[in-house]
């Protein structure tokens, strides 16, 4: 079997890029596999050809709406029909009907949550499963102790499916993430394919401030010299508002917010004017950019910092996925680092709300209070009370609720520092003296292999130098449009839709 025919013949690549042909080899060859490339580098294609020629159904597992949403449009979009997006944006009489006809699907995206639900998984249990798919695996390890704990489950419903092959796909994770994803899916033996993390077409900078003021002129300056597209990252929502509605009254067009907070339709319509080319700035939240498929970003910005090294190169990665010349510039007054440590504070529980919420929770019938009640009654976040409900439903069968008081409390006392660790991972990196590339690829155990002319504020990189350097990109081009090329991706199609 020729892969780059197959490649040619199904999307009009002739060429994998780096990691994608390593992932497929493995799983064609039958065996579980964990994918750690990039973000850019199409990790998608990792299950899409294989579904091709496996010719059986394959589920992907997703974590974000608005990305379960934007590669089923994709799918669509390449000529392919048999795509299912099972989710909340179906009304309960369109799940029920997709539910009924799961097997005229070869693609059927679901969440972690849906996939948890019996009736999804009674139907799910009667298709010929060719491959079952963990896209942004990370999110176990990263989300699944303290926010999304149906990711833990996952391992469960795979033995629950009869343990199908298997991929699990991200583009960071340590190799101590990596174990543990491997060990929450089961998956004892399992091929890994790791590519570097190291993007060498984004150039990174840090810039220092003295109060917020200096730091908000300076973003408005930026977002005046950037040329070409742009995402500015936040933590908080209001802040992401209020800085938007800033930066439009001092000129600078083009340009909205969004976050997690809007309705689904209105980040719809956002997503989908910045990847048209409409908006021309995006000021967003983290819930921004998982799934967008836009190549042509040339600039990533942090205003906030990230909580973690993990979140960081995530969300650079979504710069220069054309393989052009980017940069990514993180905006730092003394001080930023309060707000990614209370929002992590904000993920666990702490004792008092531990002792009250359990104490609760193991009276009588008659004096239960519904989970509303105990959430406002006790101040807790979603992810405080799913973080407490989920060991409270793993262990109270186990040990007396005394013991499992005891227990939850050191298991939330080893989270919190974990949380911390990972966000001193990034702390020191933004303090380093050394070069800023180099620092991020020993995070995640890697060497430097190859120099970079452009790479960073600590080897002479700045902001005006390069943004120079990115306009002469946009206005000359260094890949020209390769029409035949694109012409095969959009026509050359499998004629043939789902067999048996």
């Amino acid at each position: 079997m020729n892969l780059e025919e197959t490649l040619y013949r199904h999307f009009g690549f002739s060429t994998f890029r780096p990691g994608q042909k390593e992932v497929i080899t493995s799983l064609l060859e039958g065996n579980h596999t964990l994918g750690m490339l990039p973000t850019g580098t199409g990790k998608s294609l990792c299950y899409q050809l294989p579904a091709y020629l496996l010719k059986k159904h394959v589920i992907i597992v997703s974590p974000l709406l608005s990305l379960m949403e934007d590669q089923a449009e994709q799918l669509k979009v390449r000529g392919e029909k048999s795509v299912l997006a099972l989710n909340s944006f179906l009304t309960p009489r369109q799940k029920q009907s997709a539910l009924s006809q799961l097997n005229r699907y070869r693609f059927i995206f679901l969440s972690p949550e849906m996939l948890m639900l019996d009736q999804v998984i009674t139907e799910v249990k009667k298709l010929d499963i060719g491959l079952f798919v963990i896209d942004e695996a990370h999110c176990i390890s990263q989300w699944g102790y303290d926010f999304r704990p149906d990711y833990l489950h996952l391992g469960s419903v795979r033995e629950r499916l009869n343990n199908p092959l298997t991929v699990a796909l991200t583009a960071t994770a340590t190799e101590a993430v990596r174990t543990d994803i491997k060990s929450k899916l089961n998956l004892r033996e399992a091929n890994e394919v790791v590519s570097s993390v190291d993007r060498s077409n984004i150039a990174y900078i840090v810039e220092n401030f003295s109060n917020y003021e200096t730091k908000l002129t300076r973003l408005l300056e930026l977002a005046k010299e950037i040329k070409g597209s742009a995402i500015i990252y936040f933590s908080s929502k209001k802040t992401t508002e209020n800085v938007t509605q800033y930066l439009q009254e001092n000129g600078v067009k083009s340009i909205d917010f969004y976050h997690g907070g809007m309705e689904q339709e209105q980040r719809k319509l956002i997503q989908q004017q910045f990847i048209t080319g409409q908006l021309r700035i995006i000021c967003a939240t983290s819930a921004f950019g998982m799934g967008v498929n836009k190549e042509e970003v040339r600039a990533v910005v942090h205003f906030h910092l990230p909580v973690s090294m993990e979140s960081y190169v995530q969300e650079v990665g979504r710069a220069g996925r054309d393989g052009k010349q980017s940069m990514a510039v993180l905006l730092y007054c003394e001080g930023d680092e309060g707000l990614p440590l209370r929002l992590l504070d904000q993920q666990i529980p702490e004792d008092n709300q531990i002792e009250g919420v359990c104490t609760m929770m193991s009276e009588q019938n008659e004096n239960r209070q519904s989970p509303e009640v105990l959430r406002q009654h006790y101040s807790l976040s979603e992810g405080q009370w799913n973080f407490i409900q989920h060991y409270v439903k793993e262990h109270q069968e186990q040990v007396e609720m005394s013991v499992m008081i005891e227990q939850l409390k050191q298991y939330s006392k080893t989270r919190r520092q974990y949380n911390i660790n990972r966000f001193a991972g990034l702390f020191n990196w933004l303090k380093t003296n050394q070069c800023r590339r180099t620092a991020i690829l020993q995070y995640f155990e890697e060497d430097l292999l190859k120099p970079n002319l452009i790479c960073c504020d600590r080897c002479g990189v700045n902001v005006k130098e390069l943004t120079e350097n990115l306009k002469e990109s946009i206005l000359n081009p260094v890949h020209p449009f390769e029409w035949k090329q694109e012409l095969t991706a959009m026509l050359v199609k499998d004629p043939e839709l789902y067999e048996k």
